[in-house]
C-alpha cells in the first residue's frame, strides 16, 4: 500500500503543482442547472474535481458541508470518484477531529474506513491521546492544527509556554514525539507567513497544509518563500471558494479550471 506521504511526494513531482483544491459545497451557490437535484452536491464537486485535477496535487473536502445537508453518501461517492478517475491525488478529509480513546478510534474509522480518505485534519488540544488512535491506520496521513489562518487562532496559539508560543510547541511535538508513523503534517495558515517560516525551521521537510490564500487574502509569494522545502515542495497550498465559485453560471467547471490553473502558476512563480 502506498502511504499518504509517498502519494503526496509523487503527486508533487508528477503534477508540478502545490495546489490543494478545497471542496466546500454550498447548494445556494450552485448554478441553476443543479437546483433541486438530490445528488447536486456530488455532481457539483465531481465536475469541479474533474476540471481542476490537471492543476492540483490534492483535494480537501470539508466534511461539515456534506453532513449539514445529509450528504455523507455523496462524500463517499466523491472520494471514490477521485480515487478511481484521478489516482495518485491524495484526498484530505477536513474534519478537525479532536477526541480521545475509543471515540477517536471511531472518528478514525469514519475517516479512513468509511470515507476512504488518505489523510485527515485533527485538533491536538487534548494532547497525544487524541492523536495516537489515528496512527493505528498504517499509511494514513494525520494533519495537526498548528497555526491556523483565522484571526481568533491567536487567542490560544500565541500563549507563551516555556518561553515559546504554543503553536511552536505543537510543531515540535508533531515533528518529534508524536510522529511515530512518519505520516504527520501540520496546518499553518497563509495569513501568517512569518509563522510558516518558523514552523518550517522547526519541522524540517514535514508537509504543511496551508489554507488562507484566495478568499482569505493570504499572500502567495510570501507563503511559498516561507514554506517551501529545499526541493521546492513540502506544501499543500489550499484554495477553496476562489476556485469552486469562480463562476455561478453554467461555466462553473471551466471557470474553476481557469482559476486553478492561474493559482498553480502563481504559486510556481515563487518556488
Amino acid at each position: 500500500m502506498t502511504s499518504f506521504s509517498q502519494s503526496l511526494s509523487a503527486a508533487w513531482q508528477r503534477t508540478g503543482s502545490l495546489l490543494c483544491v478545497g471542496l466546500d459545497p454550498e447548494p445556494t451557490k450552485f448554478p441553476a442547472a443543479l437546483a433541486g437535484r438530490s445528488d447536486a452536491i456530488f455532481e457539483f464537486c465531481r465536475d469541479i474535481v474533474d476540471a481542476t485535477a490537471p492543476y492540483a496535487c490534492s483535494f480537501k473536502p470539508q466534511i461539515a458541508y456534506f453532513a449539514a445537508h445529509r450528504a455523507e453518501d455523496q462524500l463517499e461517492a466523491l472520494i471514490a470518484h477521485i480515487h478511481e478517475k484521478h489516482p495518485g491525488l491524495p484526498v484530505i478529509l477536513d474534519a478537525k477531529r479532536g477526541d480521545i480513546g475509543s471515540t477517536a478510534e471511531q472518528y478514525a474509522r469514519e475517516a479512513f474506513e468509511r470515507f476512504k480518505a488518505d489523510a485527515v485534519t485533527v485538533n491536538p488540544y487534548m494532547g497525544f491521546d487524541s492523536i495516537e488512535p489515528w496512527l493505528a491506520h498504517a499509511g494514513k496521513g494525520v494533519i495537526v492544527l498548528c497555526r491556523t489562518s483565522n484571526p481568533g487562532g491567536s487567542d490560544l496559539q500565541f500563549l507563551t509556554v516555556d518561553g515559546k508560543p504554543l503553536y511552536q510547541i505543537v510543531a515540535s511535538l508533531a515533528a518529534q514525539k508524536w510522529n511515530a508513523s512518519g505520516e504527520l503534517g501540520l496546518v499553518v495558515g497563509a495569513t501568517f507567513p512569518k509563522e510558516i517560516e518558523t514552523v518550517r525551521q522547526i519541522v524540517g521537510d514535514m508537509p504543511l497544509l496551508i489554507p488562507g490564500i484566495g478568499a482569505q487574502g493570504g499572500d502567495v509569494e510570501a507563503t511559498v518563500k516561507a514554506g517551501r522545502t529545499a526541493n521546492g515542495t513540502g506544501m499543500l497550498i489550499n484554495s477553496s471558494r476562489a476556485i469552486i465559485y469562480a463562476s455561478k453560471g453554467d461555466d462553473y467547471a471551466q471557470a474553476a479550471a481557469t482559476a486553478a490553473q492561474s493559482t498553480r502558476d502563481t504559486i510556481n512563480k515563487y518556488r
